[in-house]
C-alpha cells in the first residue's frame, strides 16, 4: 500500500512564476488525493512575512509554506445575473472582473447600509442550477449552496428541516432583502441620443441666433451654442452625441476652480449650419419613442435634476413646456410623482418634479434612463429597507447543471438583480501568481521546497530578535500535501533548534504526527496549537469544507495534544450567520468535552499564548530583565502546564463556595467577583491585555474575609483574586549589550 512518503511523482517541464527568479518545477502525483492537482516546486527568496501594523493581528510575523489550498468553499450564480457597480450601473456577473468598484454592504448597528468596495477574486465552475422567483416577478438562477440575506437572515437556496441536508434555507413567503429586480438598461441607439441632446440642451445649454446692424456694411449674424458643466462625463456624452450627428464641437475651460467652487468646462461651435442643426435635433418630437423619452429624462436629469442624501429625487425648471415633457415621459413608463411650485411671488416661478416610491423607484429610474453623471446617482450609505414585494414565491430545480460564477469583495457580499446576495473569501492571494481565484486554488498549489534552509538563514540575522511566528495564516501547513513534502516539520525544526515561539493554526488533524516537536518547542520556546472547527455537523462540514478532514478527527486531535500538555484550542471558525450557529452547530461544537482539556473547548489567540496557569507565559529562559517577575506571596498554587481549569459552575457560587479554593465563603457581590477573576485566568490572554484590562473592583460595603474577622482579619477576597490574578508586570527588554537568550 503506497503512503504520502512513498510517493515519487511525475515531473513535468518547468514552468515561470511571478515572485520566485527561478523556474518552478512541475510536478503531479498518481494518488487519488491529489488527481488533478499540480504542485509547483519553487525556490524562495524568503519565508518570514511581516504583516502591516494596519492588519491588527496579534502577531507581527507569518510563514506559509504552500499557496494553495483545497479547503474553499463556493457559493455561485449564473452568468447573466446583473451586478450593481459603484457607478450605479449593472454589468453581468460573467463580466465582472478583479478591480471592479461594485456596491457592498455593511450593518451598522441598526439597519444593513450600502457601501463601495472592490471585487479581490472572479471565477468559474459548473453547478446544478435552481430558479427563485419573488413576488414582483425577479428571477434568479443560482446553484443550490448559494446563500441570499433575508429578513430573517442568511439562507441558502436548498436544504431539508431534518437529516444530514438541515440548514437554513428558503421556503416560499421568505422575504428578500434589497430592492428587487433591475430594470434593463436603455439602448443606446439614434432616437435615444436625440432625445438626451434635448432634455441636456434645452434643461442647460445656450443655443442663440442674433443680428447686429454693421456700419457701413450689411447687417452680421450670430450664431452661437454653448454648453457649461461641472461633471465632465455629460460634458463628453454630449459632444460624442453630436458628433456622431455630424456636428463638431471643441471643449475649453468656462471658469476655473475658485475657492470652494469646482472648475467649470464648456463646449461650443458657431455657424449657421451647425447650430441649425443642433436646433433640428431638440426639436419636440410629433410622437415620442420610450427611447426617446428615456434619452430625455437622461439628459434633463443630469442638466436639472438632484438626488440628495436623503433620497430626494427632483427635477426642476422654469419652462412649462419642459415640465408637462418630463411628466408626460414619466407617466409612460409608471413612475410615481408630484408637482411641486415655489418662488410664484417671481415672473418665472420654479416648478420641481419629484419621483417617489423611494429607493427602489430611484433605482429603476436611474436603470431604466442611465443618466450620465455618476455622482448623482450614488447610494453609498443609504439603508437598506424590506420595502420591497420580494417574498419568494417559488424554489424550482432546473434539472441540469450550468456555469456559475462567483466573485470576492471586500465587504463579503454584493447585490446581484436587486438583492443581497454572499460571496466567498480567501482566494485573491493566488492571483499574485498569475493564477485564478476558482480552481486553481484549489488545483495548482505553489511549494516552497527550502523553506526550512531560508528559515534558518533569516534566524540567524543579528536583526532578528525572536518575535512569535505564527503558521497557517493564509493556507493550512498540514493540508494532504505536507505529508508528501514535510515542509512543515523542518520549519518547526528551524524554530525548535533557534529557541523561537511559535504558534500553528490548520485544520487537519496531521499536525500529531509532530507531537514531540511541540512538547520540544512548548519546554523550551513556547508554542501552542489551534485547530479550526467550524461546526459538527456532518452535512455542513461537506458541503463548505468538502476536503478538510472530518471534525471529529479534529476534535481528536485537540484531545491528544491537551493529554500531552500541549496548549491547544479551537478556533470556532467560521460561523456562518443561520447555518451553523444553530444548536447543532456552535453550541454542540462549544459544549464539547474534551478528556484531559476539562469541560469546553478554549480558543487561545494565536501569537499571545499562555500556558494553563502558567504565569510566565512563555517557556524560554531568560536571564536579567527579560526574567518573568516572581509570584506574589501568598498566591494560590499554579497547576502544571497543561493542567485543566474548569470554570466555577453557578451551584458552587450560589451554595457560597468556590470552586478554585475550597472552604472560601462569600457573599452575593463577592461571588461574582470571583467568578469573573477566576474566568478571566482560565481564559489563554497576553501580558499586553492583561496589563490594559480594568482592574477588578469590589462594590462599595462591608467586605467579610475568610476567617470572618473583616478586613484586617485576613487577606479577604480582593488579595485572593489578585493572587490567581496573577502578576501585571510586563517582561522588560533586555539591556544593551545582553545577549539575546534564543541565540
Amino acid at each position: 500500500m503506497l503512503t504520502f512518503s512513498d510517493l515519487r511523482g511525475e515531473q513535468r517541464p518547468t514552468a515561470d512564476l511571478p515572485l520566485f527568479d527561478a523556474p518552478a518545477t512541475l510536478r503531479t502525483f498518481d494518488s487519488p488525493e491529489f488527481r488533478g492537482i499540480e504542485f509547483y516546486e519553487v525556490e524562495a527568496k524568503s519565508i518570514l512575512n511581516r504583516l502591516p501594523a494596519a492588519s491588527r493581528m496579534p502577531f507581527e510575523w507569518t510563514i506559509n509554506t504552500y499557496r494553495g489550498c483545497s479547503h474553499a468553499c463556493r457559493y455561485c450564480q449564473s452568468g447573466d445575473t446583473p451586478v450593481l457597480m459603484a457607478d450605479g450601473r449593472t454589468k453581468p456577473l460573467a463580466e465582472v472582473r478583479v478591480g471592479d468598484a461594485i456596491y457592498g454592504t455593511v450593518f451598522d448597528g441598526k439597519y444593513r447600509r450600502y457601501v463601495t468596495t472592490q471585487v479581490l477574486a472572479h471565477w468559474q465552475t459548473v453547478k446544478p442550477a435552481y430558479r427563485v422567483t419573488l413576488e414582483d416577478g425577479t428571477r434568479l438562477v443560482a446553484s443550490g449552496d448559494h446563500r441570499f440575506l433575508t429578513n430573517r437572515g442568511w439562507k441558502h437556496v436548498t436544504g431539508t428541516e431534518h437529516g444530514w441536508h438541515r440548514r437554513p434555507h428558503l421556503t416560499v413567503n421568505n422575504k428578500l432583502m434589497g430592492t428587487g429586480q433591475f430594470a434593463l438598461p436603455p439602448k443606446d441607439g439614434p432616437e435615444y441620443r436625440r432625445g438626451y441632446l434635448c432634455g441636456m440642451i434645452r434643461g442647460d445649454g445656450m443655443l442663440r441666433s442674433a443680428t447686429y446692424p454693421r456700419p457701413g456694411g450689411a447687417p452680421w449674424q450670430s450664431h452661437q451654442f454653448r454648453l457649461a458643466l461641472v461633471d465632465p462625463e455629460a460634458l463628453q456624452r454630449t459632444r460624442a452625441y453630436l458628433a456622431k450627428l455630424d456636428v463638431g464641437t471643441f471643449e475649453f475651460v468656462f471658469q476655473k476652480a475658485v475657492g470652494a467652487r469646482k472648475q467649470l468646462n464648456a463646449i461650443r461651435c458657431g455657424g449657421r449650419r451647425s447650430v441649425a442643426a443642433i436646433r433640428e435635433i431638440v426639436a419636440w418630437p410629433h410622437t415620442a419613442s420610450a427611447e426617446w423619452s428615456k434619452g430625455f429624462l437622461a439628459g434633463i436629469f443630469d442638466a436639472e435634476g438632484s438626488y440628495n442624501d436623503n433620497g430626494t429625487l427632483r427635477i426642476c425648471n422654469t419652462d412649462q413646456v419642459i415640465v408637462d415633457q418630463i411628466t408626460s415621459c414619466l407617466r409612460r413608463f409608471d413612475f410615481s410623482f408630484v408637482v411641486e411650485k415655489r418662488n410664484l411671488s417671481r415672473a418665472k416661478p420654479v416648478t420641481y418634479v419629484r419621483v417617489l416610491g423611494g429607493q427602489r423607484e430611484h433605482l429603476r429610474f436611474f436603470h431604466t434612463v442611465d443618466p450620465a453623471i455618476t455622482r448623482k446617482r450614488t447610494i453609498e450609505g443609504f439603508a437598506i429597507k424590506n420595502n420591497a414585494p420580494l417574498r419568494v414565491v417559488s424554489i424550482e430545480a432546473l434539472g441540469f447543471e450550468m456555469p456559475m460564477f462567483d466573485i470576492t469583495t471586500g465587504t463579503g457580499d454584493f447585490i446581484a438583480n436587486g438583492v443581497v446576495s454572499h460571496n466567498c473569501f480567501a482566494r485573491p492571494s493566488h492571483t499574485y501568481l498569475n493564477f485564478d481565484a476558482g480552481e486553481d486554488f484549489e488545483r495548482k498549489v505553489v511549494v516552497k521546497v527550502n523553506a526550512a534552509e531560508v528559515l534558518r538563514r533569516e534566524l540567524r540575522r543579528p536583526s532578528w530578535q525572536g518575535a512569535h511566528v505564527a503558521m497557517g495564516t493564509n493556507t493550512d501547513p498540514y493540508q494532504r500535501c505536507e505529508g508528501r513534502y514535510r515542509l512543515t516539520r523542518g520549519v518547526l525544526e528551524v524554530l525548535r533548534d533557534f529557541r523561537n515561539p511559535c504558534s500553528v493554526l490548520t485544520k487537519s488533524p496531521l499536525l500529531t504526527r509532530d507531537l514531540d516537536l511541540f512538547e520540544e518547542l512548548a519546554e523550551t520556546a513556547g508554542f501552542s496549537a489551534s485547530l479550526s472547527i467550524g461546526t459538527l455537523d456532518e452535512e455542513v462540514w461537506r458541503r463548505t469544507e468538502p476536503g478538510t478532514p472530518h471534525p471529529r478527527a479534529r476534535i481528536a486531535a485537540v484531545r491528544r495534544l491537551r493529554q500531552a500538555g500541549i496548549p491547544c484550542g479551537v478556533l470556532i471558525a467560521p460561523i456562518l450567520p443561520r447555518i451553523s450557529d444553530s444548536q447543532g452547530g456552535v453550541h454542540a461544537l462549544a459544549g464539547a468535552r474534551l478528556p484531559g482539556a476539562g469541560g469546553g473547548v478554549p480558543a487561545p489567540v494565536p501569537g499571545r499564548e499562555r500556558a494553563q496557569g502558567d504565569p510566565a507565559g512563555d517557556r524560554r529562559p531568560r536571564r536579567g530583565g527579560q526574567a518573568p517577575p516572581p509570584d506574589r506571596a501568598g498566591g494560590d498554587e499554579q497547576p502544571a502546564r497543561g493542567a485543566p481549569a474548569h470554570s466555577p459552575s453557578r451551584g458552587a457560587c450560589r451554595a457560597g463556595g468556590d470552586p478554585a479554593l475550597p472552604g472560601l465563603r462569600l457573599t452575593r457581590p463577592t461571588r461574582r467577583l470571583r467568578a469573573a477573576a477566576h474566568l478571566a485566568r482560565s481564559t489563554p490572554v497576553s501580558w499586553r491585555s492583561r496589563r490594559a484590562a480594568p482592574p477588578l473592583r469590589r462594590r462599595p460595603g462591608p467586605s467579610r474575609s475568610p476567617s470572618g474577622r473583616g478586613r484586617r482579619g485576613g487577606a479577604g477576597p480582593a488579595a485572593a483574586a489578585a493572587a490567581v490574578r496573577g502578576p501585571r508586570r510586563r517582561a522588560r527588554p533586555a539591556g544593551r549589550g545582553t545577549r539575546p537568550p534564543w541565540r
